[in-house]
């Protein structure tokens, strides 16, 4: 059975930084797309970063580019979202997800697998 499971939310203050990992247990995704999502009340789930096997050339959305770092580590099966300079509008709830994708995508169809979620909350 394939679970994701992510640590690392929580609160802070706008400027703070936060790091998120997500670990992934079942079967291994070291050849697959790795990828974080978030969802802020009342807003549909919003693509965020995603990283192939390789770690070479990750995709941010415009909104996290220059903020955000993901990174993986694949023997540990983990994928990380270093989160720095955090403003109000990046309070959410971030969820790892994976699947049988190998190329990059920021479509949420193409992810089998979901974590269940960490809160972020950013205050001004």
């Amino acid at each position: 059975q394939v679970q994701l499971v992510e640590s690392g939310g929580g609160l802070v203050q706008a400027g703070g930084s936060l790091r998120l990992s997500c670990a992934a247990s079942g079967r291994s995704f070291s050849s697959n797309v790795m990828a974080w999502f978030r969802q802020a009340p009342g807003k549909e789930r919003e693509f965020v970063a995603a990283i192939n096997w390789s770690g070479r050339s990750p995709s941010y959305s415009d909104s996290v580019k220059g903020r955000f770092t993901i990174s993986r580590h694949n023997v540990q099966n983990t994928v990380y979202l270093q989160m720095n300079n955090l403003k109000p509008e990046d309070t959410a709830v971030y969820s790892c997800a994976t699947g049988l994708a190998t190329r990059l995508t920021r479509l949420p169809s193409e992810y089998d697998y979901w974590g269940q979620g960490t809160q972020v909350t950013v205050s001004s």
